[in-house]
């Protein structure tokens, strides 16, 4: 149970890289394992994996962040230039070396929300700070700064001095790498209100995900994308193409869900997904009840005819960005092929174009910045 590691279907048969398997035969595979998915779905394993979900999501930091998600966010108020100067400064004094990852814009978006007590009022200053305190001390738990150097030294030599000083520091850089070679995530291009897309491709997923490796893998991709936003925008759209996803995994699933509600609040503006598949419903109806309500209305979920229209509408290009795989022109696969295509971008083990992804999402970040003079 390797995360990139399987069995072939022989005793005989060694275990193999999933790398090494041609995309065609990983399709075959995937399309096999959501039939045998539904075949064996039942009743009792929903309820053992209702179940897991409700333990890992029992702590009070989570069940917290999710009360103050209930809200609903439209009507926000005024904060002074005064009061976000307070804020900022609290914010470096407590964390000088990554209080500039919260831009203004976010931090008044973040102060401007009615409070969660008395929907009637803004949140008191305090509550914001507080509230802008959990993300900062949720990233230095989760060791957040750091993730974008773990992919330098990742792609660098074994011999290298940053990587033999410290080797369960590499063996970390190493697993994240590894999630971000399987290319089922990347950032590609804005919406026409400058919102860059975080692009899933639930096909490319492993079947045994370590756990730990891909969160830290998506906590360095949100991260990346967030860096890139233009000024004045604080939210990002998520676009899945749900087709053959692996078999859902509880705990990757709450965790990931954590880490969006106590990292990441109010960041996601959209999800959409398509198709809808027997796995992306068995999951939804798992997450669902323990999303808050705001969250919840967020994810839209689709058939591939009913997202080209909505993409059309979204892109900042329209019809133009629509990828190949939901029927438009645009090739993905160009820049962010799956692994059995890509090289080794450096002396090490990362394959996915990372620092390229970031390039090109700068570039669009400008033409729309300059779109707008």
């Amino acid at each position: 149970e390797d995360d990139t590691y399987t069995h072939l279907p022989h005793p005989h048969c060694p275990l193999v890289p999933t790398s090494t398997f041609h995309p065609q035969f990983k399709k075959s595979l995937s399309v096999l394992g959501e039939t045998l998915f539904v075949d064996t779905m039942t009743s009792l394993s929903q309820e053992e994996a209702a179940n897991a979900i409700a333990s890992e999501a029992n702590d009070d930091e989570f069940k917290d962040a999710l009360e103050d998600e209930e809200v609903d966010a439209d009507g926000n108020f005024h904060v002074s230039q005064e009061e976000l100067s307070i804020i900022r400064a609290e914010l470096a004094s407590d964390f000088p070396d990554d209080y500039n990852y919260l831009s203004d814009a976010y931090i008044l978006s973040v102060a401007s929300k009615p409070y969660s007590k008395d929907p009637s009022v803004r949140r008191p200053l305090e509550y914001s700070m507080e509230k802008l305190t959990h993300v900062m001390e949720w990233r230095a738990e989760e060791g957040a700064p750091e993730m974008i150097n773990l992919i330098k030294i990742a792609n660098g030599p074994d011999s290298a001095p940053e990587a033999q000083e410290d080797p369960e520091r590499l063996a970390k850089a190493k697993a994240m790498v590894t999630s971000l070679n399987y290319g089922s995530m990347y950032w590609h291009g804005m919406t026409k209100d400058g919102r860059p897309i975080l692009w899933l491709r639930t096909n490319r997923k492993p079947w045994y995900p370590d756990v730990d490796a891909e969160v830290n893998a998506l906590i360095a991709m949100a991260d990346a994308g967030i860096k890139c936003m233009p000024e004045g925008v604080t939210d990002f759209i998520c676009i899945s193409d749900s087709s053959s996803p692996p078999p859902p995994n509880p705990t990757f699933m709450i965790k990931m869900l954590k880490a969006l509600v106590r990292g990441y609040p109010d960041r996601l503006h959209l999800l959409m997904s398509a198709p809808v598949s027997s796995i992306v419903q068995f999951v939804m109806n798992l997450l669902l009840p323990l999303m808050p309500g705001r969250l919840a209305s967020k994810v839209v979920l689709l058939d591939l005819e009913g997202i080209k229209p909505r993409l059309k509408d979204l892109l900042m290009h329209g019809e133009e960005d629509i990828p190949k795989f939901f029927g438009g022109p645009a090739d993905h696969d160009k820049y962010y092929p799956e692994e059995y295509y890509c090289e080794n971008r450096g002396q090490g083990t990362l394959k996915f174009d990372f620092f390229g992804m970031v390039e090109r999402l700068e570039a669009a970040k400008k033409e729309y910045e300059e779109s707008k003079k």
